[in-house]
């Protein structure tokens, strides 16, 4: 037996439920697979990392109704402090130098994916179906059909990939995708400390990479460690003791005594691009299309974005009776996506290569730019904005507005 939908989303993590949520909400008739069950496995696995979101992704959780029940979570970003290595140069910004609203949160994972799978389990007109595998997707001239390893079918005109770096929506259609490794590891954690962190979030970077300390709920900070991928895997197999202390000296004591507060895990960083964004029947969202450097805390929002541009697009067109799988809808979905995505792929890729060694002429420029921005006013607005998401042709879910 077939099952027939209005769009077939495959990933049901943050971009692929926001994606869900917006559509479904508008009358659209969806069907997110997701290859893991996010409330079964919370229950066996502690996910370490701390998710950034910007106020305009905020804002788009908040208008499909979800925000409420991932707030418990998060704590908000009202200062951020950049220092490059042991140099006194730093930039600082205020969220109060823009408005009364934050930059944005950083959010427990688990929370989040707890969140988005009572959120999508509750929607009328959404079927989640996870844990569930796709065996094979075929695209025919009029719908997609999706065959699951257990056998059922779904149908629908459209399918969204929202499923990864390693996506096999991309892969069955044969997108390529242009790639570049880092050779760095990012090493997550959180640590709990004798100090509240005034909802401060600090970029140290080092000669390895960033090191970011990120304000959680409580006396609690997410710990993002950028290192040569040489050595990570040595720093990985150390005891608690000596990854602590190895920490220690990178987090330093200002926040008082730290502690660990949870495992650790390790994700290799590459650049990641997809050649098209969609092809006939077939769209991509977030990692899926586009991968980038955590250094800017930028990738899900960017996600975020793809998946309130792309629901905008579909609702467009199903009000006006379009083919929701049509190329008509998916090249101004992608027209608009593309330029964007883009320049934070650049932006994002400029900083570990410019941060990310310590040539001297190059660390005195650094230096003395630190510096010259953090005393101009108009440019820190600018690059504050740009944080917060406030920058660009914005959805109208990323402005709090409905579809």
């Amino acid at each position: 037996m077939m099952r027939a939908f209005d769009v077939i989303v495959v990933g049901g993590g943050p971009v692929g439920g926001t994606l869900a949520l917006a559509l479904a909400q508008a009358g659209v008739a969806v069907a997110v697979i997701d290859h893991e069950d996010p409330a079964a496995e919370l229950v066996a696995q502690f996910d370490a990392r701390a998710l950034a979101v910007a106020l305009t992704a905020q804002r788009a959780m908040k208008a499909v109704g979800l925000w409420s029940a991932v707030a418990p979570y998060a704590a908000p970003i009202e200062r951020i402090r950049v220092a490059d290595g042991n140099s006194p140069a730093t930039l600082n910004y205020h969220h109060e130098e823009i408005g009364p609203e934050p930059f944005g949160w950083i959010v427990e994972s688990q929370g989040l994916r707890r969140a988005f799978a009572a959120a999508m389990g509750g929607q009328t007109g959404l079927a989640r179906l996870a844990p569930r595998k796709v065996a094979s997707i075929e695209r025919g001239p009029g719908a997609v059909t999706v065959s699951m390893v257990d056998g059922e079918i779904l149908s629908a005109p459209l399918i969204v990939g929202a499923d990864g770096r390693r996506s096999m929506v991309r892969e069955s259609a044969g997108i390529e995708v242009e790639k570049r490794d880092y050779r760095q590891i990012a090493i997550v954690c959180t640590v709990a400390h004798e100090l509240p962190h005034g909802n401060m979030a600090h970029e140290h970077f080092l000669p390895a990479g960033p090191f970011a300390i990120l304000p959680l709920p409580g006396n609690r900070s997410g710990v993002v460690w950028t290192e040569r991928a040489e050595l990570a895997p040595a720093i990985m197999r150390e005891d608690d003791a000596g990854f602590l202390s190895e920490l220690h000296a990178r987090f330093g004591d200002f926040l008082g005594r730290i502690a660990l507060d949870g495992p650790r895990f390790a994700h290799p960083l590459s650049f990641q691009l997809a050649s098209a964004y969609w092809a006939p029947r077939l769209a991509l969202v977030g990692d899926a299309a586009h991968a980038m450097h955590p250094v800017a805390g930028q990738g899900m929002n960017m996600g975020l974005r793809d998946a309130s541009a792309l629901a905008e697009r579909i609702v467009e067109a199903k009000r006006l009776g379009l083919d929701l799988g049509g190329g008509e809808v998916l090249e101004r979905y992608a027209r608009w996506r593309r330029f964007d995505n883009l320049l934070m792929l650049a932006m994002t890729d400029g900083l570990v290569r410019l941060f990310s060694n310590e040539i001297g002429p190059l660390r005195l420029a650094r230096d003395i730019g630190l510096a010259a921005v953090n005393r101009m006013p108009p440019a820190k607005r600018l690059f504050t904005r740009h944080a917060m998401g406030l920058e660009g042709d914005l959805p109208r879910l990323m402005k709090g507005e409905p579809l």
